[in-house]
């Protein structure tokens, strides 16, 4: 009987070591991919994504639109300010995993943005991309696609550029989305 907690713990301690070095192996493959023609664009896109000012900018363009429109943009506004103090004033303070370790020797050293200080554990660039995306979509369905496939590309960027792992990024969609989630909740 003692035996099934040991073992039950041993096999999540498996699995989240399995998780670490596919999350790794990842990282790794898209370091090592050369993408001269993306290089540039989502150097910028992350550079973009910093302070969430895409998202700002279109909300400032949604509230221009009264009604439903501006409540969108109010309700992604909002998101976005649960999302990054959860990702920051939580989730980073609680996980501190280190950001990946660029090699000065990086074949592609023109890709990188600066390194942030801050923990790379969850990545808030994607939670709050995310967030605006997920609270600003069901109120305006024509943005939902394009939003979606920005965040995507916000999230994607952040790894590309060298300052996050692709489990950071998963791990701020799902905080964005859950962001979204007790926005929209409240508001209704």
């Amino acid at each position: 009987m003692l035996d099934r907690p040991r073992r039950a713990l041993s096999e999540r301690q498996g699995v989240l070591s399995d998780l670490a070095t596919l999350d790794q192996a990842l990282y790794e493959a898209v370091t090592i991919t050369r993408t001269p023609a993306l290089d540039s664009a989502l150097r910028r896109l992350s550079a973009a994504a910093d302070h969430s000012k895409i998202s700002f900018a279109i909300a400032g363009l949604l509230a221009l639109r009264p009604g439903s429109t501006r409540r969108a943009a109010l309700a992604g506004v909002a998101a976005i300010g649960v999302a990054s103090a959860t990702a920051n004033l939580l989730g980073k303070r609680l996980v501190r995993r280190p950001r990946p370790h660029r090699a000065e020797d990086s074949p592609f050293p023109g890709r990188h943005v600066p390194m942030p200080a801050s923990a790379s554990f969850p990545s808030g660039h994607t939670a709050s991309a995310v967030a605006f995306a997920a609270a600003v979509g069901p109120a305006v369905p024509a943005a939902t696609l394009p939003l979606g496939l920005l965040a995507c590309a916000v999230g994607y960027s952040r790894v590309h550029t060298g300052v996050h792992y692709p489990g950071d990024v998963i791990a701020g969609a799902v905080l964005g989305t859950g962001a979204a989630a007790v926005v929209l909740a409240a508001t209704r």
